[in-house]
C-alpha cells in the first residue's frame, strides 16, 4: 500500500496547473469562467431524479431496514450486487463507520451511492458529462425525500487524488481495529494499475465460488493493524460468521470483481473530467488544440487507460457474481458477433476484450470532437504498435478491440 500508483496522473496535474498559471489564471480550475462548477445547473441523472422528487412526479418510499436506500437504488437502476463495504473511517460520515458497521457503496458507470447504517444521510456522487462529479445527500429522517446538492464535499473531492477536479476517490489505507486510518504506515490511491498487494486496505473483500488462492498479503483487504504493524483478520471472520439477516444491509457481499471494476472506473471518471475541462479552458483562451501542452498528455493518458495500459495481473482466476456479470454485459453494446467490452475475463485480466466500457459513457460523448478524435487515434496507434504497457495484449485482442469499436462507436475513425 505504500507505493504510489498514480504517478503519471499526478505529473499530468502538475504540468497542466503550470500551464494554466502561465495563461494568467491563478484560481482553482472549478472556478474558471469556462467551468463555473458551483454556478451552473447540473444535468446528471441524479439531478434529474432530484427534480422529479421536487415536483412530485416521483417519490421514494422509506423502509424500516435501510431507509431510502433500496428505493433510491431502484430509481437510479443501480444493482444491489455492486455493493462494496468500506470499514475505514474515511467518509464524511466516518463517525458512524467502523469495521463492524461498514459503509456500503453501490455504483454503476456514472453514479455511486454511499450508505452507513444509523447515519443521518445517504451520500450520492454523480458524474455530470460536463461538470464533473456532483455530490448530493438524502436525509434519512425526512418524510419528503429530496436530493440536496453539497459543494462542501469538494474539500476532499478536489485534490491530487482526483486530478484536481471534482471527482471520485479510491484509496487503500492501513486501518486499526477501531477503523481509524494509520497514515504513518502508508496508503495510496488505487487504479487498475495498482499491484494487488497494495489494494483494498480498509475494505472487505469477498468472492463467489471457491475462494481465490490468495496468501494473507496477496491483497490488503479484510485485515486490521496494531500500532506495531501486526495484522489480524478477526473482523472479517466475525463479519462472515454473522447472520446476514440481522444486519441492516442489502447484501453481505463486497465482491472482488466489483472492486476491480470500481478501481478501474474511478480514475477513468477523473481523467474524462480533467480532459474536458482543460479543453474548455483552452478554448476560452483562444488556444484550443489537441497539441496544447495541457491537453496532449491527458489525451495520451486517457487513451492508454481506456485500453488498460499497465493493468496489474489478477494472479488467480476469479468467479464473478453471475447476476452482476449479467448486469454489466447487458449495459454495454455488442457487435454482430456478440462481443463487447462488458464481458469479463477474470483469468489474468479483468475484461475479455480489454477496452473500457467507459467509451460509451455520457462523459466520453461530451468530449469535444477534436479531443475525442485525438483519443481514438492515439488508441489506434497503441493497438497498431503496442508500447511496453501491453504485454498480455495479443494480435487477436487488438484486432477484436478495433472491430468492436468500429461497429459500436459510429464516430470511431
Amino acid at each position: 500500500m505504500g507505493r504510489t500508483s498514480c504517478a503519471a496522473a499526478a505529473a499530468i496535474a502538475l504540468l497542466t496547473a503550470g500551464v494554466r498559471t502561465q495563461d494568467g489564471w491563478g484560481g482553482v480550475l472549478d472556478q474558471h469562467p469556462a467551468i463555473a462548477y458551483a454556478a451552473r445547473t447540473p444535468a446528471d441523472r441524479v439531478a434529474k431524479l432530484g427534480r422529479e422528487l421536487a415536483d412530485g412526479t416521483r417519490t421514494l418510499h422509506r423502509d424500516s431496514r435501510t431507509g431510502y436506500l433500496a428505493p433510491l437504488l431502484q430509481a437510479l437502476g443501480i444493482p444491489i450486487e455492486s455493493q462494496l463495504l468500506v470499514f475505514s473511517k474515511t467518509g464524511v460520515q466516518r463517525a458512524f463507520t467502523s469495521p463492524r458497521n461498514p459503509r456500503a457503496l453501490y455504483f454503476d458507470s456514472t453514479v455511486a451511492v454511499g450508505y452507513v447504517p444509523g447515519a443521518p444521510a445517504i451520500e450520492v456522487a454523480s458524474h455530470d458529462p460536463q461538470q464533473g462529479v456532483v455530490f448530493y445527500v438524502v436525509d434519512q429522517s425526512s418524510a419528503a425525500p429530496a436530493l440536496t446538492r453539497r459543494t462542501s464535499c469538494l474539500s476532499c473531492h478536489v485534490s491530487a487524488s482526483t486530478l484536481d477536479v471534482p471527482g471520485m476517490i479510491s484509496r487503500s489505507n492501513f486501518v486499526g481495529e477501531d477503523g481509524n486510518t494509520m497514515p504513518q504506515l502508508g496508503g495510496g490511491d488505487v487504479t487498475h494499475r495498482t499491484p494487488h498487494p497494495d489494494r483494498w486496505g480498509g475494505w472487505y473483500v469477498t468472492s463467489e465460488g471457491v475462494p481465490p488462492p490468495y496468501a494473507q498479503r496477496a491483497h490488503a483487504g479484510n485485515i486490521t493493524f496494531s500500532p506495531h504493524g501486526d495484522t489480524s483478520n478477526q473482523i472479517f471472520t466475525d463479519w462472515l460468521n454473522g447472520a446476514p439477516d440481522d444486519r441492516p444491509y442489502l447484501s453481505s457481499s463486497s465482491d472482488i470483481v466489483a472492486l476491480l471494476l470500481f478501481d478501474h472506473q474511478m480514475h477513468a471518471i477523473n481523467l474524462l473530467t480533467r480532459l474536458n475541462w482543460e479543453w474548455r479552458v483552452a478554448a476560452a483562451g483562444g488556444r484550443a488544440s489537441v497539441s496544447d501542452a495541457a491537453i496532449r498528455p491527458l489525451v495520451d493518458e486517457l487513451a492508454g487507460y481506456l485500453l488498460f495500459e499497465g493493468e496489474a495481473p489478477l494472479g488467480a482466476r476469479l468467479t464473478p457474481m453471475r447476476s452482476f456479470a449479467d448486469y454489466l454485459a447487458s449495459r454495454v453494446p455488442t457487435d454482430h458477433r456478440g462481443r463487447s467490452f462488458g464481458q469479463l475475463d477474470l483469468g489474468d485480466r479483468l475484461l475479455r476484450y480489454p477496452c473500457s466500457y467507459m467509451v460509451y459513457s455520457p462523459a466520453f460523448d461530451a468530449l469535444a470532437p477534436p479531443v475525442k478524435d485525438a483519443v481514438y487515434r492515439r488508441m489506434i496507434g497503441m493497438l497498431s504498435a503496442p508500447p511496453a504497457g501491453f504485454p498480455r495484449l495479443t494480435a487477436d485482442d487488438r484486432t477484436a478491440i478495433v472491430e468492436i469499436l468500429r461497429e459500436t462507436r459510429p464516430d470511431f475513425p
